[in-house]
């Protein structure tokens, strides 16, 4: 880590009509997003609580660029001095740049992540209840952009991919002031595994009121419907789902296991994402209003060398998806769609809701496949569309040649409509002009 940007972005307006900010960072390599806090108001203690959340988290940067916002830097104050944030980087060894006046393409990065999160989050949600639900729809955008989305500056790589965050072993103690160090909260605990209850005193042992699954169920598979809140970001068992605003107020429903969700509408899948939930949670879920799951929508689990894999892609602006590193085209026509790629021996069927739009040759080794994230083994491999029946039977039919067409000479008509082979175009027969 060698450089961070940071910078704060409104856009949030509360129900209670205050606007709330964000104060955003990210990294200047890799494009990983390190912070996105989202506070009612972008003081400097704000600003300097959630930098110190992520030296904490990812490590200590050797730079730091902002802008010249008072919350970052005292230059253009009337006393001067050191602000907060200025300390912090003086007591941890950090180099705090600041940009030229008027200047915002300096610190272009994360601009370009203030766009990309306002196009597709804030502008879909005029009104927020709270910060709080403001904050976890961006904590689960914040996932899906360090690592499900390929980054057309990185090669089409995730920005995960690029990161590394500081060992624990190399980092130094972080030195905080005393007011910030008694307000970052501490880290999260695991779960904690529910202790079975012990036995009465008759001897028999109590049953439960709620069935709950064993660290050992890591087969249990759990059917449940939620409707999509007015963010369109799904909390379930802790685990956020984002599924935007347009579908605020439908039902979706989660296939739910150990190691993979799926989440459908109306029996159409619309992705697949890895699983955070324990056993416990499965449980508690059956227990609440699941049911135990039927087949998964598509198959998962590790594929067979040399099996086809399926893996999902968001085309970008440019009509390209990335693979592997390398760039794909799709069509500009299909910009901002998911669809699933499916790689067979020599092929790549590109399909969106079992439509195949288009194959490509596949380019890829064996070695660049396996490297493939998040990749499943395929299913039933797409079928062109069927063609009609008078179109099936229909021959192709046969247009006449025209006269300024190379090949050989087709018979000619005179004015009594008789044929004549041996005349050919008359063209041919033109004249030489003399120069």
């Amino acid at each position: 880590m060698e450089l961070w940007q940071m910078d704060i972005v409104g856009g949030i307006q509360l129900a209670d009509g205050g606007e709330a900010k964000v104060v955003t960072g990210v990294d200047d390599h890799s494009r990983f997003c390190v912070i996105a806090a989202v506070v009612r108001r972008a003081t400097g203690r704000a600003v300097c609580l959630a930098f110190a959340e992520a030296l904490q988290r990812f490590g200590v940067p050797e730079e730091v660029l902002t802008d010249n916002g008072k919350q970052f830097t005292a230059r253009f104050g009337r006393g001067g001095g050191e602000v907060m944030f200025d300390r912090i980087c003086r007591e941890n060894g950090i180099t705090h740049r600041l940009t030229k006046p008027r200047s915002p393409t300096t610190t272009g990065k994360v601009e370009r992540f203030h766009q990309t999160l306002q196009r597709e989050l804030l502008d879909d949600v005029e009104v927020w209840s709270d910060p709080d639900e403001a904050q976890a729809a961006i904590d689960a955008f914040r996932h899906e952009y360090n690592t499900q989305r390929p980054h057309q500056s990185l090669g089409m790589a995730f920005p995960a991919d690029r990161f590394a965050a500081q060992p624990a072993q190399e980092q130094l103690p972080l030195r905080l002031p005393p007011t910030l160090v008694t307000t970052i909260p501490a880290p999260r605990r695991p779960v904690p595994t529910p202790v079975p209850p012990p036995p009465s005193s008759t001897g028999q042992p109590v049953v439960p009121p709620v069935p709950m699954a064993t660290g050992d169920d890591v087969g249990l598979a759990v059917e449940v419907t939620r409707l999509v809140p007015a963010s369109g970001n799904l909390t379930v068992c802790g685990q956020q789902f984002w599924l935007s605003p347009t579908r605020a107020g439908l039902p979706v429903t989660l296939w739910a296991d150990t190691t993979v969700v799926h989440l459908l509408i109306d029996g159409v899948r619309l992705k697949t994402v890895p699983s955070r939930l324990t056993p416990n949670h499965l449980g508690q879920l059956l227990a609440d209003d699941g049911k135990p799951a039927g087949p998964p929508p598509i198959t998962t689990g590790p594929a067979r060398a040399g099996a086809p894999i399926e893996v999902e892609r968001l085309v970008n602006a440019t009509g390209l998806i990335g693979l592997a590193g390398r760039q794909h085209p799709v069509g500009y026509h299909f910009a901002g769609q998911r669809v699933t790629v499916r790689l067979d021996r020599g092929l790549i069927p590109i399909t969106t809701d079992g439509v195949l739009l288009r194959s490509l040759p596949n380019p890829l080794t064996t070695a660049e496949i396996a490297r493939i994230r998040d990749a499943r083994p395929a299913g039933p491999p797409p079928q062109p569309a069927a063609r009609s029946p008078a179109a099936a039977g229909r021959t192709p039919r046969q247009l006449p040649r025209g006269p300024g067409h190379r090949g050989p000479a087709h018979p000619r008509r005179d004015r009594q409509g008789r044929s004549n082979p041996d005349r050919r175009s008359r063209r041919h027969h033109l004249p030489r002009l003399r120069r």
